[in-house]
């Protein structure tokens, strides 16, 4: 059986020279903890997210896929802010049965490593350290980000006036799990890759420094995620529905109205959900398009209590706002498990 050291050493310990060449990192893995020295005039943007199996992605999800995901959702934390990745810590739970095959346990650990590794290089995220226990299989990963001081987006800058816009598509989390539990496992499938290889929009984030007032990433459902905003920033919402960009393949695999309901309060996208001033609405949108990425208006904010906003009606009529964990589900779609 693998021992806890020996797996570290094996699957996530660079060479022990390499810390030195990154940049604000005077020591990394090996030691009782790192050492960094953040840029100056920057402001540290930190954030830990949990991905913890049949609650977040299934139990026979590829194993390339879980290091990947679990790394994934953990920096649309950052992106939301504005940030820029810098560093992570993993620590990764076992199941001691999953090691008693040796074999088994190699083949899945090498690929799991390879998805969470090749996350980091991707995403000029290095791993900085972590810690591997024994138990139900779970990943927890901590981002470390920066921003110039007085950049970071926040959730509480939106007002009345301003556009309510997306970026990407959005349902394909949700999307990706319905088509997973009728048994596709193809990975080519693109709802299964918006679920399962999720996309931090860590260089959205950065451009919308630019132009948003407020931001956040799309995680627990739309609906969900606009709430927080307008509770943060004292204004409602009129949404569009049907202004909703919507994944590829969405609307084929559910039908037209599971659909608008998976875009609305689905959830696992990890898109921006941003606000901008009218006037900055078209130079956001050509700025991001110069990086291939979409920027689509689905709505206005308004004053509190406006008789026009609309997302508590459709709220009600999902029959939800999206996930939340300890709270049975109101919407039919979501993280696995539910």
């Amino acid at each position: 059986m693998l021992a806890e050291f020996d797996l570290i050493r094996r699957y996530f310990t660079p060479d022990p020279t390499s810390c030195q060449a990154q940049p604000g990192m005077a020591l990394g893995i090996g030691d009782d903890a790192t050492l960094l020295a953040p840029r100056t005039g920057h402001e540290l943007a930190v954030s830990v997210d949990t991905s913890v199996v049949d609650v977040h992605f299934p139990a026979d999800a590829p194993a390339r896929a879980v290091g990947h995901r679990a790394l994934a959702v953990a920096l649309s934390d950052l992106a939301a802010m504005g940030a820029e990745a810098r560093w992570c810590w993993m620590a990764l739970t076992l199941d001691a049965a999953q090691l008693a095959d040796e074999r088994a346990a190699h083949a899945w650990l090498d690929a799991y490593a390879q998805g969470f590794l090749d996350g980091c290089a991707r995403w000029h995220s290095v791993l900085a350290g972590g810690d591997v226990t024994s138990g139900r299989l779970a990943v927890s990963v901590t981002v470390m980000g920066d921003v110039p001081a007085g950049q970071a987006l926040r959730r509480s800058g939106a007002a009345a006036g301003d556009i309510v816009a997306v970026t990407g598509a959005l349902g394909g989390g949700a999307g990706g799990l319905a088509v997973w539990q009728r048994g596709e496992r193809d990975l080519a499938h693109p709802l299964l890759r918006r679920y399962l290889l999720p996309e931090p929009q860590l260089e959205a984030g950065m451009v919308l420094r630019d132009f948003a007032t407020s931001a956040m990433d799309i995680s627990d459902g739309l609906l969900a995620d606009l709430g927080h905003i307008c509770r943060a920033s004292g204004v409602d919402v009129v949404l569009q529905p049907e202004a909703l960009p919507l994944a590829e393949g969405l609307t084929d695999a559910l039908g037209a109205d599971k659909a608008r309901r998976a875009g609305l309060s689905g959830g696992d996208d990890y898109e921006l959900l941003v606000t901008l001033a009218p006037a900055h609405l078209a130079p956001a949108r050509q700025a991001l398009a110069a990086r291939g990425i979409a920027l689509t208006p689905v709505g206005r904010c308004v004053a509190p209590g406006a008789p026009e906003a609309n997302t508590a009606r459709l709220e009600a009529a999902m029959e939800g706002r999206g996930w939340q964990h300890f709270v049975p589900p109101g919407a039919p779609f979501g993280e696995a498990g539910r």
